[in-house]
Protein backbone atom coordinates (compact mmCIF):
# COMPACT_ATOMS: atom_id res chain seq x y z
CA UNK A 1 0.00 0.00 0.00
CA UNK A 2 1.90 3.65 -0.84
CA UNK A 3 1.07 6.13 0.76
CA UNK A 4 2.60 9.67 0.30
CA UNK A 5 5.55 10.96 2.65
CA UNK A 6 4.58 11.53 6.68
CA UNK A 7 6.79 12.80 9.27
CA UNK A 8 5.67 9.86 12.76
CA UNK A 9 7.27 10.57 16.26
CA UNK A 10 6.98 6.73 17.78
CA UNK A 11 6.87 7.41 21.61
CA UNK A 12 7.84 4.47 23.93
CA UNK A 13 7.70 4.25 27.59
CA UNK A 14 10.17 2.05 29.38
CA UNK A 15 9.92 1.25 32.99
CA UNK A 16 12.04 -1.81 33.87
CA UNK A 17 11.34 -4.13 30.98
CA UNK A 18 14.42 -4.55 29.01
CA UNK A 19 13.91 -7.47 27.22
CA UNK A 20 10.14 -6.55 25.95
CA UNK A 21 11.19 -2.93 25.39
CA UNK A 22 13.72 -4.54 22.86
CA UNK A 23 11.87 -6.57 21.32
CA UNK A 24 9.53 -3.55 20.74
CA UNK A 25 12.18 -1.49 19.31
CA UNK A 26 13.52 -4.29 16.95
CA UNK A 27 9.89 -5.07 15.06
CA UNK A 28 10.04 -1.43 15.02
CA UNK A 29 13.31 -1.32 13.20
CA UNK A 30 12.08 -3.60 10.74
CA UNK A 31 9.02 -2.01 9.87
CA UNK A 32 8.80 -1.01 5.55
CA UNK A 33 7.74 2.08 6.65
CA UNK A 34 10.64 3.86 7.11
CA UNK A 35 9.95 8.03 7.74
CA UNK A 36 9.69 7.85 11.60
CA UNK A 37 11.73 8.44 14.70
CA UNK A 38 11.69 6.60 17.68
CA UNK A 39 11.59 8.44 21.29
CA UNK A 40 12.03 5.96 23.99
CA UNK A 41 10.90 7.67 27.58
CA UNK A 42 12.11 5.91 30.37
CA UNK A 43 10.50 6.05 33.54
CA UNK A 44 13.69 6.46 36.06
CA UNK A 45 14.15 2.20 35.72
CA UNK A 46 16.51 0.95 38.45
CA UNK A 47 17.56 -2.46 36.21
CA UNK A 48 19.98 -0.82 33.49
CA UNK A 49 17.40 -1.23 31.45
CA UNK A 50 17.86 2.39 29.90
CA UNK A 51 21.65 2.63 29.83
CA UNK A 52 21.45 -1.36 28.16
CA UNK A 53 18.88 -0.05 25.16
CA UNK A 54 20.94 3.43 24.61
CA UNK A 55 24.27 1.07 23.95
CA UNK A 56 22.12 -1.20 21.72
CA UNK A 57 19.95 0.97 19.53
CA UNK A 58 21.85 4.12 18.30
CA UNK A 59 19.29 5.92 16.05
CA UNK A 60 16.51 6.44 19.09
CA UNK A 61 15.79 9.30 20.71
CA UNK A 62 16.40 8.61 24.63
CA UNK A 63 15.11 10.97 27.43
CA UNK A 64 15.15 9.97 31.07
CA UNK A 65 12.97 11.01 34.01
CA UNK A 66 14.50 11.75 37.48
CA UNK A 67 11.60 9.93 38.67
CA UNK A 68 8.29 7.58 38.01
CA UNK A 69 5.40 9.36 35.90
CA UNK A 70 3.05 6.92 34.95
CA UNK A 71 2.15 5.66 31.41
CA UNK A 72 0.62 9.47 30.96
CA UNK A 73 3.76 11.45 32.13
CA UNK A 74 6.07 9.97 30.61
CA UNK A 75 4.00 9.89 26.83
CA UNK A 76 3.54 13.57 27.60
CA UNK A 77 7.10 14.34 27.74
CA UNK A 78 7.45 12.28 24.61
CA UNK A 79 4.51 14.28 22.83
CA UNK A 80 5.96 17.45 23.67
CA UNK A 81 9.39 16.72 22.29
CA UNK A 82 7.55 15.36 19.28
CA UNK A 83 5.61 19.19 19.65
CA UNK A 84 9.35 20.98 19.49
CA UNK A 85 10.24 18.81 15.92
CA UNK A 86 7.18 19.70 14.10
CA UNK A 87 5.72 16.23 13.35
CA UNK A 88 2.92 15.64 11.43
CA UNK A 89 1.57 12.66 13.49
CA UNK A 90 2.72 10.68 16.63
CA UNK A 91 2.03 7.65 17.94
CA UNK A 92 1.90 6.34 21.48
CA UNK A 93 2.83 2.64 21.69
CA UNK A 94 3.27 0.19 24.60
CA UNK A 95 6.58 -1.17 24.95
CA UNK A 96 4.84 -4.83 25.56
CA UNK A 97 3.80 -5.11 22.02
CA UNK A 98 5.41 -6.23 18.80
CA UNK A 99 4.70 -4.58 15.62
CA UNK A 100 3.86 -6.09 11.64
CA UNK A 101 6.39 -4.84 9.09
CA UNK A 102 3.47 -3.24 7.17
CA UNK A 103 1.38 -1.69 10.42
CA UNK A 104 1.85 1.33 10.21
CA UNK A 105 1.30 2.24 6.23
CA UNK A 106 -2.52 1.43 6.67
CA UNK A 107 -2.72 4.15 9.48
CA UNK A 108 -1.47 6.77 7.66
CA UNK A 109 -3.66 5.73 5.07
CA UNK A 110 -6.92 5.87 7.58
CA UNK A 111 -6.13 10.20 7.47
CA UNK A 112 -5.93 9.99 3.89
CA UNK A 113 -9.10 8.35 3.36
CA UNK A 114 -11.42 10.13 5.90
CA UNK A 115 -10.36 13.96 6.72
CA UNK A 116 -12.39 13.78 9.92
CA UNK A 117 -10.45 11.58 11.32
CA UNK A 118 -8.70 13.11 14.63
CA UNK A 119 -6.90 9.07 15.85
CA UNK A 120 -6.56 5.65 14.67
CA UNK A 121 -5.70 2.27 16.27
CA UNK A 122 -4.71 -0.83 14.69
CA UNK A 123 -5.92 -4.84 15.07
CA UNK A 124 -4.27 -5.57 18.44
CA UNK A 125 -3.71 -9.37 18.83
CA UNK A 126 -2.63 -11.40 21.52
CA UNK A 127 0.99 -12.19 21.41
CA UNK A 128 0.78 -15.80 22.84
CA UNK A 129 -2.37 -16.45 20.64
CA UNK A 130 -2.04 -14.87 17.24
CA UNK A 131 -5.37 -15.27 16.24
CA UNK A 132 -7.17 -14.07 19.04
CA UNK A 133 -8.04 -10.44 19.39
CA UNK A 134 -7.07 -8.37 22.72
CA UNK A 135 -8.81 -4.94 20.95
CA UNK A 136 -10.28 -4.22 17.66
CA UNK A 137 -12.55 -0.73 19.30
CA UNK A 138 -14.53 0.18 22.29
CA UNK A 139 -17.90 1.63 23.76
CA UNK A 140 -19.51 2.95 26.16
CA UNK A 141 -22.77 1.98 28.33
CA UNK A 142 -23.98 5.94 28.74
CA UNK A 143 -26.44 4.48 32.17
CA UNK A 144 -23.65 2.59 34.35
CA UNK A 145 -20.67 4.68 33.16
CA UNK A 146 -18.62 1.61 31.92
CA UNK A 147 -16.38 1.54 29.53
CA UNK A 148 -16.36 -1.80 27.16
CA UNK A 149 -13.73 -3.57 25.01
CA UNK A 150 -15.41 -4.68 21.14
CA UNK A 151 -14.53 -8.22 20.04
CA UNK A 152 -12.21 -9.11 22.66
CA UNK A 153 -10.87 -12.99 22.50
CA UNK A 154 -12.91 -13.19 19.05
CA UNK A 155 -10.79 -15.18 16.24
CA UNK A 156 -9.35 -12.72 14.13
CA UNK A 157 -11.27 -14.65 11.25
CA UNK A 158 -14.70 -13.85 12.97
CA UNK A 159 -13.72 -10.27 13.53
CA UNK A 160 -16.62 -8.06 12.82
CA UNK A 161 -14.71 -4.84 10.90
CA UNK A 162 -15.91 -1.29 11.96
CA UNK A 163 -13.89 1.69 10.84
CA UNK A 164 -14.97 3.74 13.48
CA UNK A 165 -15.14 3.89 17.30
CA UNK A 166 -16.30 5.28 20.20
CA UNK A 167 -12.49 5.05 22.04
CA UNK A 168 -9.50 3.93 21.08
CA UNK A 169 -6.65 2.08 22.96
CA UNK A 170 -3.37 3.61 24.66
CA UNK A 171 -1.54 -0.10 23.74
CA UNK A 172 -1.32 2.00 20.37
CA UNK A 173 -2.74 5.24 19.77
CA UNK A 174 -2.07 7.69 16.37
CA UNK A 175 -3.29 10.91 15.94
CA UNK A 176 -2.68 13.86 14.19
CA UNK A 177 0.30 16.41 16.08
CA UNK A 178 -1.96 19.08 15.82
CA UNK A 179 -4.66 17.55 18.10
CA UNK A 180 -2.41 17.90 20.97
CA UNK A 181 -2.13 21.84 20.19
CA UNK A 182 -5.82 21.89 20.23
CA UNK A 183 -6.69 19.83 23.54
CA UNK A 184 -3.70 19.51 25.21
CA UNK A 185 -1.71 16.42 26.70
CA UNK A 186 -2.90 13.31 28.27
CA UNK A 187 -4.61 13.94 31.79
CA UNK A 188 -2.07 13.52 34.25
CA UNK A 189 -4.34 12.80 37.22
CA UNK A 190 -4.73 9.22 35.65
CA UNK A 191 -0.89 7.96 35.91
CA UNK A 192 -2.52 5.10 33.51
CA UNK A 193 -5.69 3.30 32.96
CA UNK A 194 -8.56 5.25 31.58
CA UNK A 195 -6.45 8.28 30.19
CA UNK A 196 -7.03 6.48 26.87
CA UNK A 197 -10.83 6.76 26.66
CA UNK A 198 -10.30 10.46 28.37
CA UNK A 199 -8.15 11.57 25.18
CA UNK A 200 -10.18 9.78 22.84
CA UNK A 201 -13.39 11.72 24.16
CA UNK A 202 -11.95 14.93 24.44
CA UNK A 203 -10.86 14.43 20.65
CA UNK A 204 -14.22 13.65 19.76
CA UNK A 205 -15.45 16.98 21.87
CA UNK A 206 -13.04 18.16 19.14
CA UNK A 207 -15.04 17.63 16.39
CA UNK A 208 -13.08 14.59 15.27
CA UNK A 209 -13.64 10.85 14.37
CA UNK A 210 -11.84 7.95 16.03
CA UNK A 211 -10.79 5.12 13.37
CA UNK A 212 -10.10 1.21 13.25
CA UNK A 213 -7.65 -0.11 10.70
CA UNK A 214 -7.91 -3.93 10.83
CA UNK A 215 -5.48 -3.88 7.94
CA UNK A 216 -3.01 -2.67 10.67
CA UNK A 217 -1.43 -5.37 12.93
CA UNK A 218 0.36 -5.64 15.79
CA UNK A 219 0.73 -8.01 19.10
CA UNK A 220 0.17 -7.42 22.91
CA UNK A 221 2.08 -9.15 25.92
CA UNK A 222 -1.10 -8.89 28.09
CA UNK A 223 -0.70 -8.03 31.54
CA UNK A 224 3.30 -7.70 31.20
CA UNK A 225 3.22 -4.50 32.74
CA UNK A 226 1.20 -5.15 35.66
CA UNK A 227 1.27 -8.38 36.69
CA UNK A 228 3.49 -9.92 39.46
CA UNK A 229 6.69 -12.67 38.08
CA UNK A 230 5.41 -14.85 40.92
CA UNK A 231 1.45 -15.71 42.34
CA UNK A 232 1.49 -15.72 46.01
CA UNK A 233 -1.37 -15.55 48.08
CA UNK A 234 -2.15 -11.72 47.19
CA UNK A 235 -2.33 -12.81 43.48
CA UNK A 236 0.00 -11.84 39.94
CA UNK A 237 -1.79 -8.48 39.94
CA UNK A 238 -0.37 -6.05 41.81
CA UNK A 239 -2.81 -3.91 44.63
CA UNK A 240 -1.59 -0.63 42.93
CA UNK A 241 -3.26 -1.50 39.92
CA UNK A 242 -6.74 -2.33 41.53
CA UNK A 243 -6.23 1.28 43.37
CA UNK A 244 -5.36 3.24 40.14
CA UNK A 245 -8.56 1.58 38.05
CA UNK A 246 -11.51 2.43 40.76
CA UNK A 247 -9.91 5.79 41.69
CA UNK A 248 -9.53 6.52 37.96
CA UNK A 249 -13.08 5.28 37.06
CA UNK A 250 -14.78 7.46 39.24
CA UNK A 251 -12.41 10.27 38.15
CA UNK A 252 -13.09 9.57 34.59
CA UNK A 253 -17.10 9.59 35.19
CA UNK A 254 -16.80 12.41 37.26
CA UNK A 255 -14.88 14.57 34.35
CA UNK A 256 -17.50 13.26 31.18
CA UNK A 257 -20.37 13.43 33.67
CA UNK A 258 -22.66 14.27 30.49
CA UNK A 259 -22.16 11.02 29.51
CA UNK A 260 -22.97 8.99 31.66
CA UNK A 261 -26.77 8.10 33.90
CA UNK A 262 -25.95 9.98 37.19
CA UNK A 263 -27.92 7.34 39.22
CA UNK A 264 -26.43 4.61 36.93
CA UNK A 265 -23.01 5.06 37.58
CA UNK A 266 -23.40 5.68 41.00
CA UNK A 267 -25.48 2.27 41.24
CA UNK A 268 -22.38 0.67 39.27
CA UNK A 269 -19.45 1.97 41.64
CA UNK A 270 -21.31 1.29 45.19
CA UNK A 271 -22.16 -2.93 43.72
CA UNK A 272 -18.43 -2.53 42.31
CA UNK A 273 -16.72 -1.91 45.83
CA UNK A 274 -18.87 -4.09 47.81
CA UNK A 275 -17.64 -6.86 45.10
CA UNK A 276 -14.01 -5.91 45.76
CA UNK A 277 -14.52 -5.63 49.25
CA UNK A 278 -16.42 -9.31 49.56
CA UNK A 279 -13.88 -10.66 47.54
CA UNK A 280 -10.78 -9.51 48.68
CA UNK A 281 -11.67 -10.63 52.31
CA UNK A 282 -12.74 -13.69 51.22
CA UNK A 283 -9.17 -14.32 49.89
CA UNK A 284 -7.73 -13.16 52.73
CA UNK A 285 -6.11 -10.43 50.19
CA UNK A 286 -5.99 -7.40 52.89
CA UNK A 287 -3.37 -5.65 50.71
CA UNK A 288 -5.55 -5.13 47.83
CA UNK A 289 -8.85 -4.71 50.24
CA UNK A 290 -6.91 -1.77 51.79
CA UNK A 291 -5.76 -0.38 48.12
CA UNK A 292 -9.29 -0.87 46.44
CA UNK A 293 -11.00 0.94 49.68
CA UNK A 294 -8.19 3.44 49.02
CA UNK A 295 -9.13 3.38 45.47
CA UNK A 296 -12.69 4.36 46.13
CA UNK A 297 -11.92 7.22 48.80
CA UNK A 298 -9.36 8.62 46.62
CA UNK A 299 -11.93 8.64 43.53
CA UNK A 300 -14.71 10.73 45.79
CA UNK A 301 -11.81 13.20 46.85
CA UNK A 302 -11.30 13.69 42.98
CA UNK A 303 -14.46 14.67 42.23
Amino acid sequence: MKVNTHNLAVILVNWNQYDLTRACIISLLECTYKDFEIFLVDNYSNDNSFLKLKKEFENVNYIQNSSNLGFTGANNIGIKHALRRDFEYIMLLNNDTEVESDFIEPLLSSFKSNVKLGAVQPLILNYHSKETVWNFGGTFNSFFGLVQTLNKGARRSELKVNYLTDWISGCCFMFKANIASKIGLLDDFFFVYFEDVDYSLRIKKAGFELGLQEKSVIYHHEGASWKKKSKKREGTVSPYTHYLRLRNHLYFNAKHSAEFNFFGKWIYQIFQIFSYILYFTIRLRFNKLKMSVKGFLDGLKSI
